[in-house]
């Protein structure tokens, strides 16, 4: 049995049709990594190099839209919006020029491994995967980036820490 618990709270059209969005990628990316396996290639780390490569094109993307890309407050203006705040429920706080705390209640991507019947090792892995995506904004922000608690390993919240 599962030890995930992936429930989302706000229900708003909006909202909703952005998460179908998010779960239509992580539909994608499990299809095509299953794909890969079954082709003799080593799926995860094609996935996870693809995956930094976009994380790095979004974090330049965003580094570009701030006066001062060593202020980590300014970058969180430009990555975690509003609507991006509400598709994964999440609480941010700790925001100062060195440091963004989040933590996500819902996780869009899970609810859309859930729906493919994967186990709750192979969402594990997807997830770490996905955050490669985190990584790779990070990285091109010149911010760290730190993971503890995931959803995707039965915690109550994934809890994230972008840092100088």
């Amino acid at each position: 049995m599962s030890k995930i618990v992936n429930k989302a709270a706000i229900d708003e059209d909006k909202i909703n049709l952005a998460r179908a969005c998010i779960e239509h990628r992580a539909t994608w990316m499990a299809l095509t990594y299953a794909e890969m396996e079954k082709a003799g290639v080593d799926a995860e780390k094609i996935t996870r190099a693809a995956v930094r490569a976009c994380g790095n094109i979004h974090g330049l993307r965003f580094k570009a839209q701030v006066a001062n890309p060593a202020d980590a407050a300014e970058f969180k203006n430009v990555f975690l919006t509003t609507d991006g705040i509400k598709n994964f429920e999440m609480d941010v706080f700790g925001v100062d020029k060195g440091n963004i705390h989040a933590e996500f209640h819902y996780c869009p991507l899970i609810s859309a491994w859930k729906k493919l019947g994967l186990d709750d090792e192979r969402i594990a892995l997807f997830c770490d995967i996905a955050m490669d995506g985190d990584r790779g904004i990070a990285e091109s922000m010149g911010l760290a980036f730190d993971l503890t608690d995931t959803i995707a390993k039965g915690c109550k919240t994934c809890k994230l820490h972008f840092h100088k």
